[in-house]
């Protein structure tokens, strides 16, 4: 990672509009027309660089954004989306035909569980969930039919770390993809160059950072990236996940601020998790030492921007939760939400919202306890006045007692 910095690279991109503004001018059309007819039929064909057919198949303002994202996670290309599951389920279904199988971390979006466990098997393809932090583990559920690894760098929400460069060796051994979901550590992590196939991200959180756009992305190979957008065979041609062109200007122009925000992201999250944690309360976060990951992630970050904005803290019971969010909430401390990447704290339940698609027996199986509380920090200038107020809340609410001590 020495020789690699992400932000630098989305830095040096320059796109001039139309005009000669310094933002790329949005096209805002859904078709465009061609001077002759052979144009329009090698453009269709994909023959034409630089010509437009139809937004579904591309756009200038989606290519734009394509070039940006493949920068910054250094792949040859990119894909975006209208959403992440857009990104993921159009990725695997291109990787995956009938007969096949796919090794899973058992900690993701439950999302992508779901898409998994439930909805790939109607066309064949079956999956098998594995402890990902155990390499052995990953290792022995490996099929002849077995066509992908996939991972989340820190997974949601149990903040466990994938060993990229581990799982690379294995992927490569059996003459499989592995696909790597880095939506909780943009900038921190660049997967690619630690031997990932696929880099994929839902934009909606930390890349756009503003709440306010759905969004994803694919990032590969020319040759991954061409079959995704094949005319006839194409998963993400032909399933229609296409991002829409106001939308994706919007991203370009939250992207250039990321480096800023990912660092006070992670600042902030470091503070309260070790506060927090002095306090006696569960913590869980990757920069914290007692994370049984720290090490590995440690030799896995670009440092400067951190160990990411994701933290945990368990406060025993469900309804000791819900509490504590109430009253957070109500405190102006952030917003009772899911998603992340916001300016503002979010914090949910995942046994009960985001990783609800998982049953409650392989809940308690991977250690989601009810009482767990999944926070996106925010990008608040004064932490230590936020730690103060959380801490008053938990107080207030005998999790804590005014001592400081856990109860």
């Amino acid at each position: 990672m020495k020789n690699f910095n992400p932000a630098d690279n989305i830095q040096d991109l320059q796109y001039f509009g139309e005009f000669g503004g310094v933002n790329p001018s949005i096209s805002d059309s859904s078709t465009y027309t061609f001077l002759s007819a052979k144009t329009m039929f090698d453009t269709f064909e994909g023959n034409m660089e630089g010509c437009y057919l139809y937004s579904r198949h591309s756009s200038p303002s989606n290519l734009y954004l394509d070039k940006a994202l493949a920068a910054m996670e250094g792949t040859e290309t990119a894909n975006v989306s209208a959403s992440g599951m857009g990104a993921i389920t159009p990725t695997l279904m291109q990787l995956c035909g009938s007969g096949d199988h796919i090794v899973s971390s058992r900690t993701i979006y439950g999302g992508t569980y779901a898409f998994l466990k439930n909805f790939t098997p109607r066309f064949g393809i079956n999956t098998t969930f594995v402890d990902i932090t155990k390499l052995a583990v990953v290792e022995a559920a490996i099929t002849p039919q077995t066509k992908v690894l996939y991972c989340e760098t820190v997974s949601n929400p149990l903040l466990e770390v994938a060993d990229i460069v581990g799982l690379s060796k294995i992927a490569k051994k059996h003459n499989l993809t592995l696909v790597v979901d880095n939506t909780f550590s943009p900038l921190s992590v660049s997967p690619a160059k630690l031997g990932a196939d696929i880099v994929i991200h839902s934009l909606t959180k930390y890349i756009n950072g503003s709440s306010d756009t759905v969004g994803g992305v694919t990032c590969a190979s020319q040759d991954f990236i061409n079959s995704l957008k094949n005319v006839n065979s194409g998963a993400s041609m032909l399933l229609g996940p296409t991002m829409d062109s106001l939308r994706s200007a919007s991203v370009m122009k939250n992207l250039r601020t990321l480096h800023i925000r990912m660092k006070q992201h992670s600042h902030n999250a470091q503070y309260l998790a070790e506060r927090f944690e002095k306090d006696g309360i569960k913590t869980v976060y990757p920069g914290l030492k007692s994370h049984p990951s720290h090490e590995l992630y440690a030799s896995m970050i670009n440092p400067e921007y951190g160990f990411g904005g994701m933290m945990t803290l368990d406060m025993g019971t469900l309804e000791k939760a819900n509490a504590v969010m109430e009253l957070m909430q109500a405190k102006n401390l952030g917003y009772l939400a899911v998603s992340l990447g916001f300016y503002k704290t979010l914090f949910s339940a995942p046994g009960t919202s985001t990783s609800s698609e998982i049953p409650m027996e392989e809940q308690i199986e991977m250690g989601l306890t009810d009482g767990l509380i999944r926070f996106s920090i925010g990008l608040d200038n004064d932490i230590e006045r936020t730690y103060q107020m959380m801490k008053e809340c938990l107080v207030e609410l005998h999790v804590l007692q005014s001592n400081s001590a856990a109860m």
